[in-house]
């Protein structure tokens, strides 16, 4: 596929810098974490991560266990990345991530130097690449000594095959301790990936603040909570949700009246500002200025495009804020 020139194709992206670093990402990214997998419709995936492209989402986000068998996704991306993309590479930014369970034995997760290295070698191989731009270490690891796993991202980048280091769903106070060692070693670390959503707010208590504190840029994940900030829940659980086909960490326990309550209440602030329950969501969710980007998913091409349309309108006057702070604490 041939796509107009950067000029007519990303007329409508944000893109904002990357906490203090020199990286700019779009203020939306997709992320594959499922309907991405050896058992999808590679049709539908190339579509939507295609779209996502012509609409100025240059930044596409895998992890090694991403797919259904685990790392299908990653081969997922990298067919498409050859069969349509390959022209493009230096418009894009590729992230992989490890720390969950990939394979077995004493060595196939969490955050030692041999898992974390041995996995990026992996994912490198189901992409097709020879480096990856961003790579995390996906969760704490408690087990193993921060210093290790630093060391081992640190590696990585010296080794020519990640350009800048990342985490994702560590505690605020291991962020920090993080952010000294990788300021000891001169590493490139850029990126906090924590979960955030309006139904999900303790990342602004500590973890921002030291985020702010330290330069690094958050990249937040779920904004929609995993769909139940849209109005997909309002008539009951549908067959074909997350929630009726018991995948995720979302149960039918979470579709609370409550929530789905909070959400009839926010449609119609939506309604008012223009925007769906979603593109509010998404917006409100990139109104803190540590968070550079909002990680969405995608089972149509369609969510792909309304969910960018959220970037129509950002700005929040006070009386909106304190009106949805009211919804969320009701």
């Amino acid at each position: 596929m041939t796509y107009k020139p950067f000029s007519e194709r990303y007329t409508h992206m944000t893109y904002n810098r990357l906490g203090n670093s020199g990286l700019k990402v779009p203020a939306i990214s997709l992320g594959l974490y499922r309907n991405f997998g050896e058992t999808d419709d590679f049709a539908a995936a190339r579509d939507m991560i295609t779209a996502a492209f012509d609409l100025g989402i240059t930044h596409f986000d895998l992890a090694n266990n991403y797919g259904e068998p685990s790392g299908s996704a990653e081969k997922t991306f990298g067919r498409i990345l050859k069969e349509e993309l390959a022209g493009y590479r230096d418009e894009l930014l590729i992230a992989t991530k490890a720390g969950y369970d990939m394979w077995p034995g004493p060595y196939g997760e969490w955050g030692s130097r041999k898992y974390m290295l041995s996995s990026l070698d992996q994912s490198l191989l189901r992409l097709g690449l020879d480096y990856v731009d961003i790579y995390y270490s996906h969760r704490f690891d408690p087990d193993t000594p921060l210093e290790e796993t630093a060391g081992a991202l640190d590696t990585a980048i010296r080794q020519g095959k990640v350009l800048y280091a990342g985490i994702s769903n560590y505690p605020a106070e291991a962020t920090t301790k993080m952010i000294e060692l990788f300021r000891e070693m001169r590493t490139p670390f850029v990126s906090h990936q924590p979960n955030y959503s309006m139904f999900l707010r303790h990342a602004e208590e500590e973890l921002f603040p030291a985020l702010s504190d330290g330069g690094i840029g958050a990249i937040v994940f779920q904004p929609l909570y995993q769909g139940l900030l849209t109005t997909k829940y309002f008539e009951g659980i549908p067959s074909d949700s997350r929630v009726a086909k018991g995948v995720d960490s979302i149960s039918a326990d979470q579709v609370t009246e409550d929530r789905v309550q909070k959400v009839r209440e926010l449609k119609h602030m939506a309604d008012e500002r223009g925007q769906t329950v979603a593109q509010l969501a998404i917006a409100w969710s990139l109104r803190n200025d540590v968070v550079a980007s909002a990680l969405i998913g995608a089972s149509r091409t369609e969510q792909v495009i309304e969910n960018v349309k959220a970037l129509d309108n950002l700005s929040f006057s006070q009386e909106e804020l304190t009106a949805i702070d009211s919804i969320l604490k009701g």
